[in-house]
Protein backbone atom coordinates (compact mmCIF):
# COMPACT_ATOMS: atom_id res chain seq x y z
CA UNK A 1 0.00 0.00 0.00
CA UNK A 2 1.23 3.42 -0.96
CA UNK A 3 -0.12 6.16 0.97
CA UNK A 4 0.04 9.74 -1.20
CA UNK A 5 -1.38 13.25 -0.92
CA UNK A 6 -3.23 14.27 -3.70
CA UNK A 7 -0.56 16.62 -5.86
CA UNK A 8 -1.53 20.04 -5.09
CA UNK A 9 0.11 23.52 -4.67
CA UNK A 10 -0.13 24.58 -0.97
CA UNK A 11 -1.23 20.86 -0.02
CA UNK A 12 1.92 19.07 -0.17
CA UNK A 13 5.62 19.46 1.51
CA UNK A 14 4.08 22.03 3.29
CA UNK A 15 6.86 22.23 5.59
CA UNK A 16 9.49 22.59 2.86
CA UNK A 17 7.51 24.93 0.90
CA UNK A 18 8.47 27.25 3.18
CA UNK A 19 11.74 27.65 2.34
CA UNK A 20 10.85 26.78 -1.74
CA UNK A 21 7.93 28.40 -2.20
CA UNK A 22 4.32 26.30 -3.01
CA UNK A 23 5.33 25.29 -6.75
CA UNK A 24 8.36 24.50 -6.26
CA UNK A 25 7.68 22.18 -3.22
CA UNK A 26 4.82 20.60 -5.44
CA UNK A 27 7.77 19.88 -8.22
CA UNK A 28 9.65 18.25 -5.83
CA UNK A 29 6.28 16.16 -4.43
CA UNK A 30 5.78 15.25 -7.89
CA UNK A 31 9.48 14.03 -8.52
CA UNK A 32 9.09 12.01 -5.46
CA UNK A 33 5.87 10.17 -6.78
CA UNK A 34 7.17 9.48 -9.41
CA UNK A 35 10.54 8.31 -7.86
CA UNK A 36 7.91 5.87 -5.67
CA UNK A 37 5.89 4.67 -8.91
CA UNK A 38 9.35 3.50 -10.50
CA UNK A 39 10.73 1.66 -7.48
CA UNK A 40 6.92 -0.10 -6.46
CA UNK A 41 5.90 -0.91 -10.75
CA UNK A 42 7.82 -4.05 -11.31
CA UNK A 43 7.21 -5.44 -7.71
CA UNK A 44 5.53 -8.92 -7.79
CA UNK A 45 2.95 -7.87 -5.17
CA UNK A 46 -0.41 -6.41 -5.71
CA UNK A 47 -0.03 -2.71 -5.42
CA UNK A 48 -2.79 -0.01 -4.16
CA UNK A 49 -2.36 3.40 -4.23
CA UNK A 50 -4.51 5.40 -1.55
CA UNK A 51 -4.93 9.19 -1.88
CA UNK A 52 -5.47 11.39 0.45
CA UNK A 53 -8.61 13.75 -1.11
CA UNK A 54 -9.50 12.16 -4.59
CA UNK A 55 -8.65 9.32 -6.39
CA UNK A 56 -7.14 10.36 -9.99
CA UNK A 57 -7.37 8.10 -12.86
CA UNK A 58 -4.45 9.53 -15.10
CA UNK A 59 -1.58 9.98 -13.02
CA UNK A 60 2.29 8.23 -12.36
CA UNK A 61 0.37 5.31 -10.84
CA UNK A 62 -0.23 2.50 -13.79
CA UNK A 63 -2.53 -0.20 -14.76
CA UNK A 64 -0.63 -2.55 -12.24
CA UNK A 65 -1.45 -0.20 -9.56
CA UNK A 66 -5.57 -0.31 -8.36
CA UNK A 67 -6.47 3.13 -6.96
CA UNK A 68 -8.71 3.79 -3.48
CA UNK A 69 -9.31 6.85 -1.64
CA UNK A 70 -8.22 7.52 2.82
CA UNK A 71 -10.72 6.98 5.04
CA UNK A 72 -10.57 8.41 8.49
CA UNK A 73 -9.87 11.38 10.37
CA UNK A 74 -6.06 11.32 10.80
CA UNK A 75 -3.26 9.52 9.46
CA UNK A 76 -3.43 6.41 12.28
CA UNK A 77 -7.10 5.87 11.89
CA UNK A 78 -6.82 6.13 7.78
CA UNK A 79 -3.71 3.46 8.11
CA UNK A 80 -6.15 1.36 10.32
CA UNK A 81 -9.12 1.19 8.08
CA UNK A 82 -6.36 0.92 4.75
CA UNK A 83 -4.90 -2.16 6.48
CA UNK A 84 -8.47 -3.39 8.13
CA UNK A 85 -9.47 -3.34 4.29
CA UNK A 86 -6.30 -5.43 3.18
CA UNK A 87 -6.58 -8.43 5.96
CA UNK A 88 -10.82 -8.41 4.58
CA UNK A 89 -9.61 -8.70 1.29
CA UNK A 90 -7.68 -11.85 2.23
CA UNK A 91 -4.24 -10.68 2.29
CA UNK A 92 -1.71 -12.13 4.23
CA UNK A 93 1.15 -10.26 4.27
CA UNK A 94 0.71 -6.18 4.21
CA UNK A 95 3.08 -3.03 4.02
CA UNK A 96 2.62 0.34 3.76
CA UNK A 97 4.54 3.06 2.64
CA UNK A 98 4.66 6.48 1.85
CA UNK A 99 5.81 8.67 -0.98
CA UNK A 100 8.20 11.35 0.04
CA UNK A 101 11.25 9.01 0.49
CA UNK A 102 13.94 9.55 -2.29
CA UNK A 103 16.50 6.95 -0.85
CA UNK A 104 13.80 4.04 -0.56
CA UNK A 105 14.42 1.41 -3.35
CA UNK A 106 12.73 -2.06 -4.83
CA UNK A 107 15.42 -3.98 -3.17
CA UNK A 108 14.47 -2.78 0.41
CA UNK A 109 10.56 -3.12 -0.45
CA UNK A 110 11.74 -7.08 -1.41
CA UNK A 111 13.54 -7.16 1.60
CA UNK A 112 10.43 -6.51 3.59
CA UNK A 113 8.11 -8.77 2.23
CA UNK A 114 11.25 -11.24 2.75
CA UNK A 115 11.24 -9.88 6.50
CA UNK A 116 7.47 -11.04 6.95
CA UNK A 117 8.18 -14.27 6.53
CA UNK A 118 9.90 -15.00 9.94
CA UNK A 119 8.65 -11.95 11.56
CA UNK A 120 5.01 -10.38 12.68
CA UNK A 121 6.20 -6.82 12.10
CA UNK A 122 8.47 -5.29 10.05
CA UNK A 123 9.88 -1.20 10.52
CA UNK A 124 11.45 1.16 8.68
CA UNK A 125 12.56 3.67 10.69
CA UNK A 126 12.74 7.58 9.42
CA UNK A 127 15.49 9.43 10.95
CA UNK A 128 13.06 12.34 12.08
CA UNK A 129 10.99 9.80 14.75
CA UNK A 130 8.52 8.57 12.91
CA UNK A 131 8.87 5.28 10.34
CA UNK A 132 8.75 5.20 6.32
CA UNK A 133 7.64 1.72 6.27
CA UNK A 134 4.98 -0.65 8.40
CA UNK A 135 4.78 -4.02 7.38
CA UNK A 136 2.54 -6.97 9.40
CA UNK A 137 0.98 -10.50 8.97
CA UNK A 138 -2.12 -9.49 11.53
CA UNK A 139 -4.23 -6.43 12.64
CA UNK A 140 -2.70 -4.88 15.47
CA UNK A 141 -5.01 -2.10 16.09
CA UNK A 142 -3.26 -0.52 19.12
CA UNK A 143 -0.26 1.11 16.89
CA UNK A 144 -2.58 3.05 15.12
CA UNK A 145 -4.05 4.84 18.45
CA UNK A 146 -3.00 7.66 20.90
CA UNK A 147 -0.06 9.13 18.42
CA UNK A 148 0.81 12.57 17.59
CA UNK A 149 1.40 11.92 13.72
CA UNK A 150 3.76 13.87 12.42
CA UNK A 151 6.05 14.05 15.19
CA UNK A 152 9.31 12.51 16.55
CA UNK A 153 7.62 10.07 19.10
CA UNK A 154 5.96 8.09 16.66
CA UNK A 155 8.71 5.13 15.75
CA UNK A 156 8.95 5.03 19.95
CA UNK A 157 5.47 4.90 20.81
CA UNK A 158 4.54 2.42 17.92
CA UNK A 159 7.18 0.64 19.26
CA UNK A 160 6.10 0.27 22.32
CA UNK A 161 2.90 -1.32 21.43
CA UNK A 162 4.41 -4.15 20.03
CA UNK A 163 7.51 -4.55 21.89
CA UNK A 164 6.30 -8.11 22.52
CA UNK A 165 6.21 -9.07 19.15
CA UNK A 166 8.71 -10.22 16.41
CA UNK A 167 9.98 -7.13 14.97
CA UNK A 168 12.67 -6.93 12.19
CA UNK A 169 13.91 -3.22 12.24
CA UNK A 170 15.17 -2.03 8.55
CA UNK A 171 17.82 0.84 7.77
CA UNK A 172 17.27 3.95 8.95
CA UNK A 173 16.37 6.31 5.99
CA UNK A 174 15.90 9.66 5.66
CA UNK A 175 12.29 11.60 4.13
CA UNK A 176 12.04 14.78 2.74
CA UNK A 177 9.87 17.16 4.65
CA UNK A 178 12.27 20.11 5.23
CA UNK A 179 14.80 21.97 2.78
CA UNK A 180 17.47 20.61 5.49
CA UNK A 181 16.65 17.11 4.08
CA UNK A 182 17.38 17.75 0.52
CA UNK A 183 19.38 20.80 0.02
CA UNK A 184 23.11 18.78 -0.60
CA UNK A 185 21.44 16.07 -2.49
CA UNK A 186 22.41 16.52 -6.15
CA UNK A 187 19.13 14.96 -6.65
CA UNK A 188 17.10 17.60 -5.97
CA UNK A 189 19.42 20.42 -6.78
CA UNK A 190 17.40 21.36 -9.92
CA UNK A 191 14.55 21.98 -7.90
CA UNK A 192 16.46 24.18 -5.42
CA UNK A 193 18.19 26.39 -7.67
Amino acid sequence: MIFTKNPVAGKVKTRLAKDLGNEKALKIYEFLLDHSAEITKDLDVDKQVFYSESVIEQDVWGADFSKKKQRGKDLGERMYNAFREGFEDGYEQIIIIGSDLYQLNSLDLEKAFDELDSNEFVVGPAEDGGYYLLGMKTLNSEIFKNKEWGTSSVLKDTLNDIQTKQIKMLETRNDVDVLDDIKDHPAFQKFIA
